[in-house]
C-alpha cells in the first residue's frame, strides 16, 4: 500500500463537516459518516486504509487504535471491518 499523502488527506478533512459527538461531551470529539458526507467512497476507503496502516497505536480505555495525526487533529475508526467501518472520528490531538 502507498504512503500516506497527507495533502490528499488535507484537503478531504476540509472538505467535511465534522459533527461534534454530543452523546460523549466527557470524551470531545468530531466525526463523520460514511455516505452522509462529501467524501466519495473511494476516499473515505483511502482514509480509513491511511489511518489503519499508518496510524500510531495508542490505548484508550478499553481500546487500542491506531491514530493518524494530521495536524492539529488525530483521526480514528473503531476496527470494524472495512465493509463495516461507517464513522472516520477526530479530536483535537493533545500537544506536549
Amino acid at each position: 500500500m502507498e504512503q500516506p499523502n497527507y495533502d490528499k488527506l488535507r484537503e478531504m478533512v476540509a472538505r467535511c463537516e465534522w459533527t461534534f459527538a454530543k452523546t460523549m461531551p466527557w470524551c470531545p470529539h468530531e466525526y463523520i459518516v460514511r455516505g452522509k458526507c462529501p467524501l466519495s467512497e473511494d476516499e473515505f476507503l483511502y482514509f480509513v486504509n491511511m489511518q489503519r496502516k499508518y496510524g500510531t497505536p495508542e490505548q484508550w480505555w478499553k481500546y487500542n487504535h491506531p491514530y493518524l495525526y494530521i495536524d492539529d487533529y488525530k483521526y480514528w475508526t473503531m476496527g470494524a471491518p472495512l465493509d463495516e467501518t461507517k464513522v472516520i472520528n477526530r479530536a483535537k490531538a493533545k500537544v506536549g
